[in-house]
């Protein structure tokens, strides 16, 4: 329905039964013709407001001489409640109207499927990360953090690095520029440990979970950016039997009771004596010599660990002579590898969804 127009005069209306009748006439026509609130509203400012015509007269009954004001206010106060009736009826009619149409668009078909929204997952290596983190908790350690943009100092000279060790070569290490700054995306999570040494000193029980790179090609096994978890443990007294039945414990918590560990002699810089830990393979148990998992070995590599280096602790201001350390760290993705059967690492960093979701609960 359109807007009625009907423009107020000038000047008032001729107070009339006849003249006024006909502008009620009008007035009714317009209000039950609308067909929304909206246009009874703009129906009743063109009757009802300030400057519709029966207000006008209405307002113009005071410069009547006092004779005529007595008929003239009782012919517009009549007219005036006709159309306010009529409004009344008219707007309950149309709210009665709009409820009904709220509650018709608004039904709900409670028998009907309901729509099912798809729900997101965790990355697969941020939960077993938190797993690995949960275990040393357990255990009473800390958990520390830092910078992935390192000091050289921190991840090279104060862990017993040689400044001609291949590890500190461009063709291993990413270095930031400007080369001045000395700065590298941190190989590993261990300067994370040096720093907490030198921030808290002995004793000192911290774990460090994080992300590092190296300068690898990307392939089934091997990513520039991948995530390791290291521990530090830092006390009077303590030995190789205390790393032996630390990482036994880590290892029976994420691959399951019966998983030990075993070491094998080696060399690291950080660490003296120094050894490669491997654990019992999680599918065959060591006794299957055609077990595909490990080679018929009975034993999968895991990472490497050790005795803190007394260079290590004096660089962090710790006394060897007093304080004794281990250390240990391996990759969080080839825990995962292991743990739950993952076949190439670039199932991670591909973004499928549809792979996260394999991963929604304990893993």
């Amino acid at each position: 329905m359109s807007s009625p127009d009907h423009t107020p005069p000038e000047t008032a209306p001729e107070i009339t039964q006849e003249a006024v009748d006909a502008l009620v006439e009008q007035a009714v026509a317009d209000l039950e013709a609308a067909g929304s609130l909206e246009e009874l509203k703009t129906a009743r400012l063109a009757h009802l407001g300030d400057r519709a015509p029966l207000s006008l007269a209405n307002r113009s009954i005071g410069q009547l001489p006092n004779e005529q004001k007595k008929d003239a206010g009782r012919i517009v106060g009549q007219a005036k409640g006709r159309v306010n009736k009529v409004l009344a009826a008219r707007e309950e009619a149309l709210q009665a109207q709009r409820a009904e149409q709220i509650l018709l668009e608004e039904t709900v078909d409670v028998t009907a499927l309901p729509a099912r929204r798809s729900v997101g997952s965790r990355h697969p290596v941020e939960l077993v990360q938190q797993r690995m983190a949960e275990i040393f908790t357990g255990l009473g350690w800390e958990i520390a953090e830092g910078p992935e943009v390192e000091a050289e100092w921190f991840n090279f000279d104060a862990l017993n690095f040689d400044a001609d060790h291949p590890a500190r070569a461009e063709a291993d290490t990413f270095y930031v520029d400007p080369p001045e700054r000395n700065l590298v995306m941190r190989t590993h999570t261990s300067p994370v440990q040096a720093r907490a040494l030198i921030e808290c000193g002995a004793p000192l029980y911290v774990a460090v979970p994080g992300k590092v790179g190296r300068t690898d090609e990307i392939d089934a096994t091997h990513l520039p950016v991948f995530h390791q978890i290291e521990g530090l443990a830092v006390d009077k007294g303590l030995t190789m039997a205390h790393l032996r039945g630390t990482l036994d414990h880590f290892a029976a918590e994420l691959f399951g009771e019966g998983i030990t560990t075993r070491l094998r002699p080696n060399f690291f810089p950080f660490t003296e004596p120094s050894a490669e830990m491997d654990f019992l393979c999680t599918v065959c148990r060591g006794e299957d010599t055609a077990c595909r998992t490990c080679g018929g070995t009975g034993w999968i590599e895991w990472g490497g660990c050790g005795m803190v280096h007394p260079n290590v602790l004096r660089a962090c201001g710790v006394d060897p002579e007093v304080y004794t350390g281990f250390a240990f760290g391996m990759g969080v993705e080839r825990a995962l590898i292991f743990r739950n059967g993952v076949g190439d690492l670039r199932d991670l960093i591909e973004g499928d969804v549809r792979f996260n979701t394999n991963f929604t609960v304990e893993v």
